[in-house]
């Protein structure tokens, strides 16, 4: 058959599709009033008969009555809003279209399945061009759509790279009149890809065009040429017919979030779809295929590690696995091991608000007594627990064992962590009541005390910043690296965004006795590790503590801070974060910033501009009591954080959200806390998420972390990365200054007609007239 396109582009890509196994198809001849029509009505969004003839194919045993009733509720998906109709469907689609009949006089409930996934052969997929709908008087006529089994699930818009205005957010911009004037059709659609050409980039029927990620690889194996247009990469790599069903039923999540208003008490919800990046789906197959063999009979139980840098949706990452993983290991237990309470919330929450596609209830487990009785269980579950509940009872120096089953795997948040050594040590053994130490005891890492606990468990590590060379405990528990996604990848991919580097150690005058002071306490910082009481409490970090925390300092600071804030908000409109030393710090930082601005402080939490993130105890007294804030309250104050229309625009913290704290619309941090290595790494990937067109996040040091910073660095590139974690300002500054300079040039060249040029390049267009005979 003839291809009868608008655009080259159009018939580039269909013959494409061809290639892939999809049969072609124009849609004004299946249309009612085409040759070969197959739909009865230009609202009809299904190919109904392609449909009914999968139905029965892929349902042999089903009576013909509950087929038919699994097709009307196909079409009976009618709720006001778009997202929740293409999740119910997509719930219909991977988990089949539940039944109920009778047999031999008994209720019967069963599921009616539209694609095999497992056999993707046993699908029927069409490439269909100009396929018009009318909805609502509406008349519209999207590009390309690839059915499979008469189910539109790919949207494809493309626009014509010879007309220079019709780029891809034009593209964008059409799906988005599409989802408003023929919505019936995103019931049922799983991917919507945009082209102008030159880009193509895919993304969800939720995704704002940030949101939109190009397929840089055809296999998985290496990224394709520059030279090879994008849309080739992504109809090869993403759209062939196995990848599509894989993404499809493996690789699209409904995120559930829940904003409750503090004043009122009303609780709204709020559903996103999304899909893979293709980083995210060879790293989460290598990692399952990793597991499998590493799980087995012969395997060595070490599952290795995915590093895929901060920003660039690790987390998901996470949840594709153990939802893959549970399909692939026969209904395995996961357990999901981080090292803090506040992140055990987090990434428990992503799950909890991916439990369609983990098809189950991940659970949190309360206590070491909770913990042990979530394990003892025959198979089944996804537990989240610290490490720390893998203490061994008070005298012991081993843990119980709670099961010997080989079908556990124990996914580690952060692996490179100290905490995961095998090594014994002497500790200090104390009085339960006077806390005097009366003694030794001998202790373990905790890669240990869960070898105890799961002797045939496999074990395999996310982290968002490499391992080190001098760590000999990570490989020796997870394995070597299953995948590496590095920030010059997610820079360039548009997964995050760059971090610039701005010292203002000048502003705020620390004395020479400070420096000396962060230098010699700066060797003596565990890379790793929170800083401990008992290192607190030395006269050193007192000291030290004194000098960051003098009041007038303080006040400089906070002049400073202001002043930088207000600038950064006249260019860009978004949130900042300021580290503190400590909690005395902290507070009186935000009085000093508040007697500057009266009018950003509000005792009511829902209100006010700044706030503290913090926890206090009676005895720190009233002063510091008052910044005291509860769980829910810092759930209220992150959900206030997260949003850009909320009036909350600065947060002073001293440990809290500086890991695992995903607010996209924060672009600048201030740092004013002694930090190294990976906890330097984590603090500062807070504002290299993508937001709207935030060019950049900005790390401002007050404290001299630039060294820090840059054997941060060394190691990150010995580890095999690319890209610099931060850029100095001033290679921004440089970059704009040359722009400017060409700006400037062409605004004062004297403009010349076309006869002028004529009469001094007699050739000048010929040049230009032969690339357009060509195009």
């Amino acid at each position: 058959m003839s291809k009868i396109t608008e655009s080259d582009i159009e018939l580039y890509a269909i013959e494409e599709l061809e290639g892939l196994g999809f049969q072609y198809l124009y849609g004004p001849d299946i249309s009612p009033e085409g040759d070969k029509p197959e739909r009865r009505d230009f609202s009809d969004i299904l190919l109904a008969d392609r449909l009914k003839a999968a139905i029965q194919k892929l349902n042999p045993n089903v009576p013909e009555s509950a087929r038919e009733q699994a097709f009307r509720s196909i079409l009976r998906i009618n709720s006001p809003d778009l997202v929740t109709n293409n999740e119910t469907f997509h719930r219909y689609l991977t988990d089949g279209v539940p039944v109920q009949y009778r047999i031999d006089g008994n209720d019967r409930h069963d599921y009616v399945w539209l694609i095999d996934f497992d056999n993707p052969d046993e699908n029927e997929f069409l490439a269909v061009n100009q396929y018009t709908i009318i909805e609502n008087n509406q008349n519209k006529r999207p590009d390309i759509l690839l059915f499979v089994n008469g189910i539109p699930l790919v949207l494809i818009e493309l626009k014509n790279p010879a007309d220079e205005n019709a780029t891809i957010e034009k593209a964008f911009d059409q799906i988005e009149t599409y989802k408003a004037t023929i919505p019936s059709l995103f019931t049922y659609n799983a991917i919507c890809v945009i082209s102008d050409g030159h880009e193509c980039k895919a993304g969800s029927v939720s995704s704002d065009i940030s949101r939109f990620m190009a397929w840089k690889t055809a296999d998985g194996r290496k990224e394709a040429s520059r030279f090879i247009p994008q849309m080739e990469t992504l109809l090869r790599g993403m759209l062939n017919p196995a990848t599509l069903l894989d993404i499809v039923r493996n690789f699209i999540i409904f995120e559930k979030s829940k904003k409750e208003d503090p004043k009122t008490g009303i609780t709204q919800a709020q559903t996103v779809k999304k899909v893979a990046a293709y980083h995210q789906y060879y790293a989460v197959n290598k990692a399952v295929e990793s597991t499998l063999k590493a799980s087995s009979e012969e395997g060595d139980r070490k599952g290795g590690v995915v590093w895929h840098t901060q920003g660039s949706g690790k987390s998901i990452s996470m949840v594709f696995y153990t939802a893959k993983l549970v399909q692939r290991l026969h209904n395995p237990t996961v357990v999901v091991i981080t090292d803090r309470n506040d992140l055990d919330d987090q990434l428990f929450d992503t799950f909890a608000a991916s439990r369609q596609l983990l098809r189950q209830e991940p659970v949190q487990a309360k206590d070491r007594e909770h913990l042990k009785e979530l394990l003892k269980v025959a198979s089944g579950g996804i537990v989240f627990t610290t490490i720390q509940k893998f203490m061994p009872e008070p005298g012991k120096s081993e843990y119980d064992q709670l099961s010997d089953r080989k079908n556990i795997v124990v996914i580690a948040d952060e692996a490179h962590r100290t905490q995961y050594g095998f090594d014994a040590k002497l500790v200090d053994e104390k009085d339960a009541n006077t806390k005097e130490v009366i003694g030794k005891r001998i202790a373990y890492g905790f890669a240990k005390y869960m070898r105890d606990a799961l002797p045939n468990a496999t074990y395999i590590g996310f982290t968002g910043t490499p391992i080190e060379g001098t760590d000999v405990n990570t490989p020796k528990v997870f394995g070597q690296y299953v995948d590496i996604y590095d920030i010059a990848q997610s820079v360039s991919d548009g997964a995050t965004v760059k971090i610039c580097y701005e010292s203002r150690l000048a502003k705020v005058n620390l004395s020479e006795e400070g420096h000396r002071l962060i230098k010699e306490f700066d060797e003596e910082l565990d890379e790793t590790e929170e800083l401990t009481e008992h290192q607190k409490a030395k006269a050193k970090w007192t000291k030290l503590e004194a000098i960051v925390g003098n009041q007038e300092r303080i006040k400089n600071l906070a002049r400073d801070i202001v002043n930088h804030f207000e600038q950064r908000q006249t260019v860009f409109n978004g949130k900042g974060m300021i580290v503190a030393m400590s909690r005395r710090i902290a507070v009186n930082l935000y009085n000093e910033i508040i007697s500057l601005r009266p009018e950003w402080h509000n005792e009511d939490l829902a209100k006010g501009a700044i706030k503290v993130v913090m926890t206090a105890a009676s005895s720190d007294g009233p002063v510091m009591q008052k910044q005291h804030t509860t769980k829910a309250q810092r759930k209220a104050l992150s959900d206030r954080m997260k949003d850009p229309a909320d009036p909350l625009k600065l947060v002073i913290v001293r440990d809290m959200w500086l890991t695992g704290f995903d607010a996209p619309c924060l672009h600048t941090l201030y740092i004013d806390k002694p930090m190294r290595g990976h906890n330097l790494m984590q603090a500062i990937a807070r504002v290299n998420r993508v937001f709207l067109d935030k060019p950049g996040g900005l790390v401002v040091d007050y404290l001299g972390i630039a060294s820090d910073l840059k054997k941060a660095l060394s190691f990150y590139s010995d580890s095999g990365g690319k890209g610099d974690p931060t850029e100095a300002q001033s290679k921004a500054v440089e970059a704009m200054q040359e722009k400017l300079e060409t700006v400037i040039q062409m605004f004062s060249e004297k403009s010349k007609s076309r006869k002028d040029i004529l009469i001094e390049e007699p050739n000048a267009y010929r040049g230009f007239k032969l690339q357009v005979q060509q195009v």
